[in-house]
């Protein structure tokens, strides 16, 4: 009896532990593999990937019989029927004729077909990263329908949709696995700066337009989403390099690296782990221009220049006012600057890295826990209000997060460390101080120009050598680029957190954010219901070189929460209704909470024709820097309205004006209640009619909202895939900067005293964040169209018609800041398999000459066509694929902003080793 009950538990112990191995081959409909399929068992969050030739082995404790779920991005989804152990399988999975099948998950929160979507949205899945004519998946998005990609630098892109953008592009959001990776300081993402390395990337959606509904206040202009690969379903070492040069006319021709690893492992059934590490390296775009900024018809002769990249010049004054001598000439006279190519070494640089934790705690289920930490430095160019060298920024996320299939929730923080940054206007400025202050040196210039003048100018000297004259005399001695003196100047300046004496930039800010979601769908069959929520409370901390925080951080939070509702109706055997509602409210502590509602319909007529419509609403929180900015950014003093901020920046200023003290302090309150139309002034020190002052005196900042409606279409139409949309946005309480005058004494309007500062220049000049009465508009269309030609050659072009309704004649003062060509055109063709293993592709961009305005500065960006290539091949023998491109491939340089460095173009190969 004993041997037998012995017998007995071998056998169930053996049982009980029994394992079923699947092998087998996923291939295409040409016997060629298809790396990175899923290979999952069906009702069971259980399943393996195949490798880099398509070859998988699946081991589970499931007893045959059941079935295999195969599925990949560009392919049909297959099924295999599981019954026998130790079976071996071949999956053919058949290519989709379109992209209609490609599935989703930013539109409605809950994974869906594109062609399904309520919502345009753009999706750059692993077929287009790997076969990009950029440079790297990042700059590849510019060649999605309907996106502005605006270059900064070579290592900071910023990406917009639907116009309304400058680089503080504070309007769009942009998201890395659920983590907003805006930085604390600046309020807006950085491009891929401290971002993603390009083997880890599973997918790229992008969602144009107003998102607030179900991502919140930043969500205004639109959503990036990018997706990393998860070690439990991608597993290995996989790694890249790019070597090659960059070619600038202004820079010369300058080495370029791009390097990146991937290492994943999946330990158990339970519990996974991946790290990632990314370096680049080249030399940025130079930004070399001496064009005016004002006035394209001056030069550096003139009295009053000031050069787009000449820094030190924006200091200057009124010669007459300062000197008080009727004969003196009524002229703005402004200090010799430097070169932006003297002040920066031009170094691009991004070292990156992430690592994550994953546990799953119960065996066939998909819950799972993880743990995500991201850190990244680099050196960079930033142009905001003036031009930064960002130089070591440092900035790190940590996430905590549990999830399944039904809901999730996570916490994270992001924080950043402002390095060596610094300011390169106020470099320039701040060595010209070094060497001779600015009162000696107008005093010098004043002096000369008085000697000719009351000499009876023997020489007989025109106006205009006069003034080089008591120019060149004033710079007598002036530090030199490369001089000791400059260097030494220079060093302290960058080392220097005082803008009165230095430019260094400080921050060591971070914000904390949780969110929440869960879908009912799983519990609820009439309909499809989400519920969710976030809280972030942010921590500002510049020690008052940025914001007004001179005594201590200044801290506030805000909090939204949303529901979603959506329902399918079948109409007929081959027509259905989509209908989709979403609400979200949010509440900052500063202002009223905000509710962003969301309609759309989509009718499916079969399974390749999609029409949809939509009103979508979003709303934007006056950001970090429209509330609590303090910054003299040398035209103009950028101040803050939350309200107490208006009176915590203030400054003492020298009076001009004899008969009132030698010195006056000013709050930055007086931009708000004591204020003209800096526009009007300078109108009026050309009239002196003091009917042309305007009072300006603007409200302190509110949120912006903005309605939009959409209609848009998506199908297949024999082997074309058409994409089309059209959309009308309607803005109120438009957020911008208002550029305004305050008095040192008197009242704006008194018609007395308040003039007087004005004709003795004793006045300060503000750039107040405050919300616009003015009806602001825009409206657009889209169209793309994906087909098959030759074979299989794929084709693939859009254009993309944006347009701003906005009366600029009667709003002269108002700067929208809309920077979007009113026409673009983009077009690629490519061959992932020409002949075996061997691809290429193509990529066309047209954009069209717009008007870039931005507080740093305002010009017309020209049109410009550029042309991106590569060339391909694969060797699955060692799992590698070796590529050959080049960007800007005509060589014809343009920019995309004005004040940027002309884009040259680049020249690169590189090898990739088993990216699954």
């Amino acid at each position: 009896m004993r041997n037998l009950i012995l017998f007995s538990f071998l056998i169930f112990g053996a049982l009980g532990f029994s394992q079923t191995t699947i092998k087998g081959k996923v291939v295409d409909q040409d016997d060629q593999p298809v790396p990175s399929a899923n290979v999952v068992i069906v009702g069971k969050a259980e399943g393996t990937v195949a490798d880099f030739d398509g070859n998988f082995v699946l081991t589970t404790s499931e007893t045959p019989p059941f079935k295999l779920k195969i599925t990949s991005i560009g392919y049909a989804d297959a099924m295999v029927d599981v019954t026998t152990n130790n079976q071996n399988v071949t999956v053919k999975l058949e290519e989709t004729t379109s992209l209609l099948d490609e599935v989703v998950i930013s539109a409605s929160r809950t994974p869906e077909r594109v062609f399904e979507s309520p919502v345009t949205v753009e999706r750059f899945g692993l077929k287009e990263i790997q076969n990009t004519a950029s440079a790297d998946f990042y700059g590849g998005l510019e060649n999605l329908k309907g996106v502005d990609v605006n270059t900064n630098s070579l290592t900071f892109k910023s990406i917009n949709t639907r116009g309304f953008a400058t680089f503080a592009n504070t309007r769009f959001m942009q998201l890395v696995d659920g983590m907003d990776n805006s930085t604390p300081a600046l309020n807006f993402p950085i491009g891929n700066l401290v971002g993603m390395i390009e083997t880890d990337v599973l997918s790229v959606e992008l969602l144009p337009g107003a998102s607030s509904a179900l991502y919140g206040a930043n969500a205004f202009n639109g959503v990036l989403f990018m997706r990393s690969k998860n070690p439990f379903d991608h597993q290995g070492i996989s790694t890249f390099i790019k070597r090659g040069i960059t070619s600038q006319e202004a820079a010369g021709d300058n080495t370029y690296t791009d390097f990146g690893i991937r290492a994943a492992h999946k330990f158990s059934d339970n519990f996974a782990a991946k790290v990632n590490f990314g370096y680049l390296k080249g030399t940025d775009w130079a930004a070399t221009s001496e064009v005016d900024k004002i006035d394209p018809t001056r030069t550096r002769t003139s009295t009053n220049y000031d050069g787009i990249n000449v820094y030190g010049d924006e200091v200057s004054t009124n010669i007459r006012a300062a000197s008080g001598i009727g004969a003196i000439p009524d002229v703005v006279v402004s200090r010799t600057g430097y070169n932006e190519r003297d002040l920066t070494d031009y170094n691009a640089e991004s070292v990156k890295a992430d690592w994550g934790l994953y546990y799953r705690p119960i065996l066939d289920n998909n819950l799972e826990i993880s743990y995500v930490g991201k850190v990244g430095t680099g050196s960079t160019i930033y142009q905001g209000t003036n031009r930064y060298n960002i130089d070591n920024f440092f900035q790190e996320q940590h996430k905590l997060e549990v999830r399944n299939d039904n809901f999730f929730v996570r916490g994270y923080v992001v924080a950043d460390k402002a390095g060596d940054s610094y300011d390169m206007v106020f470099t320039g400025i701040n060595i010209n101080r070094a060497w001779k202050s600015d009162e000696q040196w107008f005093e010098e210039y004043i002096a000369t120009y008085a000697g000719i003048e009351f000499s009876g100018n023997p020489q007989g000297l025109s106006e205009q050598q006069k003034h080089d004259t008591a120019r060149g005399v004033a710079d007598t001695g002036r530090f030199l680029p490369g001089s000791a003196g400059y260097n030494a100047a220079f060093n302290r300046s960058i080392n220097d957190p005082d803008l009165t004496t230095g430019s260094k930039f400080q921050d060591a800010s971070k914000y904390y954010h949780a969110d929440a979601n869960y879908n009912f769908e799983h519990l609820i069959d009439v309909v499809d219901i989400q519920v969710g929520g976030s809280y972030r409370k942010y921590n500002l901390n510049s020690s008052g070189t940025i914001y007004t925080d001179y005594d201590a951080p200044i801290q506030y939070s805000e909090y939204g929460i949303y529901t979603q509702v959506q329902k399918e109706f079948d109409l007929n055997e081959q027509a259905k209704l989509k209908l989709t509602g979403s609400a979200r409210y949010d509440k900052s502590e500063f202002f009223d909470g905000f509710i962003s509602p969301r309609l759309s319909a989509g009718v499916t007529l079969n399974r390749n024709h999609n029409v949809r419509a939509s009103v979508q609403t979003g709303f934007r929180n006056p950001t970090t820097q429209d509330l609590f900015i303090g910054l003299d950014a040398g035209r103009a003093i950028l101040v803050g309205s939350a309200p107490s901020n208006l009176d915590r920046y203030s400054r003492t200023y020298d009076v001009n004006n004899p008969s009132q003290p030698d010195q006056l302090t000013q709050t930055g309150g007086a931009a708000y209640s004591n204020s003209y139309s800096a526009q009007s002034v300078e109108k009026y020190k050309i009239t002196k009619n003091a009917a042309d002052l305007v009072v300006s005196n603007p409200d302190i900042v509110t949120p912006e909202q903005v309605t939009s409606v959409e209609v848009g279409y998506r199908g297949k139409i024999d082997k074309l895939v058409v994409d089309f949309s059209a959309y009308y946005n309607s803005y109120k309480d438009f957020i911008s900067q208002g550029v305004v005058d305050a008095p040192l004494y008197g009242v704006v309007g008194d018609g007395g005293l308040s003039i007087d500062a004005i004709d003795f220049d004793d006045v300060t000049r503000y750039s107040a964040y405050t919300n616009s009465d003015a009806d602001v508009n825009s409206y657009g269309a889209s169209i793309g169209l994906t087909a098959k030609v030759l074979g299989d050659f794929d084709l693939s072009g859009s254009y993309t018609f944006t347009k701003q309704d906005f009366d600029q004649a009667a709003n002269p003062d108002f700067q929208t800041n809309f920077n979007t060509p009113e026409h673009k055109f983009k077009a690629s063709f490519g061959n992932t398999e020409v002949f075996k293993n061997f691809g290429f592709n193509v990529a066309y961009r047209y954009s069209d000459d717009y008007y870039w305005e931005a507080t740093f500065g305002s010009g017309v960006v020209p049109e410009f066509h550029t042309v991106d290539a590569q060339i391909n091949y694969k060797i699955p023998s060692i799992k590698t694929s070796l590529k050959a491109g080049a960007t800007n491939l005509l060589g014809e340089e343009y920019f995309t902003a004005f004040g940027t460095g002309y884009i040259g173009s680049m020249y690169y190969v590189g090898i990739t080793i088993n990216n699954l």
